[in-house]
């Protein structure tokens, strides 16, 4: 039976939201839920090399999975990683600015809720 995917908007560049926007789309991955991850405003740079690092550290300290971490699970369990393209634009930033080990899809909102619609996906906005 095919799972509901779950689709997950991170808009802002506040770590804890960030972090937990990933803790939910490890957990769901790992159980074969399908998931999109849709990156804009200041979320966008949770995918720049080195953002959040200071964040991780204390995490790591407390035995707390890092954003590291959960990028790399989420990636490995195919986790589909949408940009938005007007979010790219609004931060200054392109897609080559963004951590090469992450297949990351540019699109826009248009693209992101058809294939919500399509797969009839729970949205969650962070």
């Amino acid at each position: 039976m095919a799972r509901r995917r779950l689709s997950l908007i991170l808009h802002s560049a506040d770590y804890g939201r960030i972090h937990y926007g990933f803790v939910m789309a490890a957990a769901a991955t790992a159980t074969d839920r399908p998931v999109t991850l849709f990156f804009t405003m200041g979320a966008i740079h949770a995918l720049t090399p080195g953002w959040g690092r200071a964040n991780d550290s204390a995490n790591a300290e407390k035995g707390i999975a890092t954003l590291a971490e959960m990028i790399a699970a989420c990636a490995e369990f195919e986790a589909d990683f949408q940009i938005c393209d007007a979010g790219l634009k609004s931060e200054g930033l392109m897609m080559d600015d963004l951590r090469p080990d992450i297949a990351a899809t540019p699109g826009g909102m248009v693209s992101f809720l058809a294939e919500a619609e399509r797969d009839n996906a729970q949205i969650v906005f962070i």
